[in-house]
This record gives C-alpha cells, structure tokens and sequence, in this order.
C-alpha cells in the first residue's frame, strides 16, 4: 500500500526567448483546474491526490500539455523553467487580481520577493500525531529536498551565487516557527498567531514544511513540502517524491524516528537547536545546493548535502523496493551524479553560455520530454 499523493505546481508563462509574460488572467478565465497567483506572470495548478505513480505522472503531464496548446491560441508563448523572474523584471509586481485585498498585502509586504514559481508536494497522512512526527522529521531534512531541486541561480539576467535564489529571497512567516511537538501545540500556536496579527490567516504560514488539512489547524490530512524549487521534469519530481513517501513510510512504521526524541542534542534546548541548525541549513543549501556543508540533526556533525542524501538513499532503498517504488526513486542517482538544474545552468555559463541561452535550451527540452511522456506513458493509459 502506497500514501496518497498530490503536486502544486506554479509555472511562469512567456515566450520561446525565455522572457516572462503575465498570462494568468486569461488563463484562469479559459481553463479549469488553473489558480491564480497574485502576479500575472506564473499560473498554478494541482493534481488530485493519487497513490499510483503512473497515474500522478500523467496527471502532471496532461494539465501541462493543455495549458501549452491553449497558449499557442495567444500568440507566440510557452511554459517557461526555473524559480525566479529569471531574465527580468523583478523590480515590478504585476496584479493578477488587483481588487483582492489579500493580494494587497502581500504585494505592499513583501514585494517581488513572492514572484517565484515552486512545486509544494502534499501527502496523505490521516493520524494528526503521526502528521506532527512526519513534519518534525521532514522539516529537518528540508533543506535536503531544496538541494535535489535547485534551479533558480538567475535573476533579472544575472547568476546570483545562489542555486535557489528564490529560497534565499523568499519571505518565512512567521520568522521563528518552532518544531511543532503535537497537534495541540500547532492549534495553539496558529491561534496565537492569528491573534497576534503574525499570520493574516491559516494559510499564512509560509515554511519549508507544514501540516495541512481541510479545516487548519484542526482537521489535518496531509504534510506539505513547501521548499522545492519548480522541478519541470516530471520523472525527476517523481524521484523526489518516492524520496519523500519513503522516508515518512520509516517514521510511520518507527515512531521513534523522530528529531526530538533521537538527536543527541542537549535535551534541555533540543527544540531550539534543532530550529536553528535547520534554519542554517536552509540557507546554506540556497546558496550551494547539493555542495552545501550542513550540520546533521541526530548529533550535529558536518555533513555535505549530497552524502546526506546518499546515506538516506541507501537507507530507504530496502523499502523502497517493497513499497514497489525503487524504479521512481532510482532517478535520485542521475541528479546527484549529473547535478541539479541549478548546478548544470551555471557550468554551462561558466563555459561561455548565457542565462537566456540555458532558458531557451531548458525550455524545448521540457516540450520534447513532456511529449515523450505522453506518447510513451499517457496516451496508453487512456487507451
């Protein structure tokens, strides 16, 4: 038996150049399962939860493939790759719904810094205690996830320095978000914070992981991923995902596998270091991606990104293939092997390419995989 499993996916529009055209408006007004977010330029949309990974596949594929057709009926556009406004313009925030007032304020709170595109990654966990678990553990290694993903190291033209600009930017609120010890603590804690005006409402928490639900905080269903950069090749995000599934399947069949009761960190301040070391590591993997030093929860030794996720393949490996999963997850070796979006953009530039160059490559490269996909998987799935 498999968790279910669902993507939020947000993808910016634009031309084959790789400039980026606000088109949701349109969009969200001609096509069914396509949200708005609050500036023009990306559009989002969202699989059903599915347990089976070939059907989530083509569930992430056929949305994609209507929304590129629909846009050749606008003109010359396409779906273009990557995390952040990546060849311009982000001094400027473009209204996609200009009489939301939720929309106001983050527009006057926090600018451009919101204009991104991510993949949030949802799965079903019904037992709100088990949830709490889980996200206590993911939240740990997060930082892990956004190393696999990477590929925002361009913005307004330009290398950043960072392999995920846009978790570097990106605004976490509240700032200080503790590890949440249980159900009850989350509920009193979204309370308070709602009271205190730190969150405007329950949807307002914006962190690398958070448990969610139909009636947040108090009827809960499934942990949220939130830290991914936009990961356009679906076999890679589904590698991600099977990563993901596997290790909550171990926290679920082994309570004990949880931050605060397992780290040899001092007990009387585990919580807050354990906060802090997390923190840490999410903006050490920002900047440097699978190459990123960090600390390891269970003692606090240094550890680079990619060993970490070598010693935790190998860990899950055994159940992986008796969950029937081992071939999804096998894709994590090529990105390790190869590197990430972010890591084979910025060798290309340093070999003489260019940020629009890397776009454009990345750009026709999607539309042949996502076809391949189509004719290969989809199409005989529906036959």
């Amino acid at each position: 038996m498999l968790l279910s499993k669902g993507f939020e996916v947000e993808m910016y529009t634009g031309t084959p150049t790789g400039d980026i055209v606000g088109l949701s408006d349109r969009i969200v007004a001609d096509l069914d399962r396509f949200s708005r977010e609050p500036d023009s330029r990306n559009v989002e949309y969202t699989t059903a939860p599915f347990c089976d990974y070939d059907i989530l596949l083509c569930d992430l594929v056929r949305p994609r493939q209507q929304l590129r057709h629909y846009l050749k009926t606008l003109g010359d556009y396409t779906l273009i790759p990557g995390s952040t406004l990546s060849l311009g313009d982000s001094r400027r925030f473009f209204r996609s719904d200009p009489g939301n007032p939720y929309h106001d304020y983050i527009e006057q709170s926090y600018g451009s810094k919101v204009v991104t595109a991510s993949v949030h990654i949802n799965v079903g966990i019904n037992d709100p205690e088990a949830l709490m678990r889980a996200a206590r553990l993911i939240r740990v290694e997060a930082p892990l996830y956004l190393a696999l993903s990477a590929s925002s190291p361009f913005l307004d033209g330009e290398i950043t320095g960072y392999d995920s600009t846009r978790w570097s930017v990106f605004p976490q609120v509240p700032q200080t978000v503790p590890l949440f010890e249980s159900h009850g603590h989350f509920i009193d804690w979204t309370q308070e914070q709602l009271d205190l005006g730190t969150m405007q409402n329950v949807r307002h928490l914006w962190i690398s992981v958070r448990p969610n639900g139909d009636r947040r905080p108090y009827n809960l269903n499934r942990l949220e991923l939130r830290i991914c950069d936009l990961i356009v090749d679906p076999i890679d995000l589904l590698a991600v995902m099977a990563f993901l599934e596997a290790r909550i399947w171990q926290t679920l069949l082994d309570p004990s596998l949880d931050p605060l009761e397992r780290s040899t960190l001092p007990a009387s301040h585990r919580s807050e270091d354990l906060l802090a070391l997390t923190m840490a590591n999410e903006q050490a993997a920002a900047k440097d991606s699978l190459d990123a030093t960090l600390r390891h929860w269970q003692d606090g030794r240094e550890i680079l990104a990619r060993d970490w996720i070598e010693e935790l393949y190998a860990e899950i490996l055994p159940l992986a293939k008796s969950k029937g999963i081992r071939c999804f997850l096998s894709p994590i070796q090529r990105i390790l092997r190869d590197g990430n979006p972010a890591q084979q953009w910025r060798r290309a530039c340093e070999q003489g390419s260019s940020p629009r160059e890397q776009m454009m490559r990345e750009i026709e490269g999607a539309i042949a995989r996502e076809q391949d996909l189509e004719d290969q998987l989809c199409s005989l799935m529906a036959a």
